[in-house]
């Protein structure tokens, strides 16, 4: 915890501040550009929010309390933009959030981005179903491998619930995949 102290006050300090802002996009670009995209879905959009990100958390760091690992608080970030996003474009679109994810994984087969099969897709549709808090909880867990006190620090829920969550997306999900 000290060493991440004095990693943010070198990020704080205008003299460390470009050497350690390197380091922070080295350690936390690709876990972040992961968790993003499990969220948007598209690589573009993807890259968007990212940037975005980085941005936020450059710009508030100085607000930075430390009542949480900057991972935690960064993901947290990143999971506000991304979601942010989301409703934007479909806003902009005039269709619903799960109208949008839908039409972006029909379009993965074409994103040179994905590498995944058909039964990647099916799963991205079973996700897409599930309310918003599962649909995170499910992500975060099952594609990034993050524990539930984890995902509690950055969705700010209780363990409890994060573990019911998860419960009811497996299930949902597994039918789902059953029925399809």
């Amino acid at each position: 915890m000290q060493e991440e102290k004095e990693f943010i006050q070198k990020l704080l300090n205008p003299k460390t501040q470009n050497q350690a802002f390197e380091e922070l996009l080295k350690n936390y670009q690709k876990p972040l550009y992961n968790h993003i995209r499990n969220i948007v879905i598209n690589h573009d959009d993807t890259d968007d929010v990212l940037q975005n990100t980085f941005i936020k958390v450059f710009q508030y760091l100085k607000n930075f309390k430390g009542e949480s690992k900057l991972f935690s608080w960064m993901y947290r970030i990143a999971t506000n933009e991304a979601l942010t996003f989301l409703n934007q474009k479909a806003k902009k679109n005039n269709i619903t959030s799960v109208e949008l994810q839908n039409k972006t994984i029909d379009n993965l087969k074409a994103d040179v981005h994905f590498d995944g099969n058909e039964i990647q897709i099916k799963l991205q549709k079973a996700i897409v179903l599930l309310p918003e808090k599962q649909q995170l909880v499910f992500k975060m867990k099952y594609f990034q491998e993050l524990k539930y006190e984890e995902i509690s620090t950055i969705l700010g829920t209780s363990v409890g619930a994060l573990k019911a969550s998860y419960h009811h997306a497996v299930k949902k999900i597994e039918a789902f995949v059953t029925h399809n």
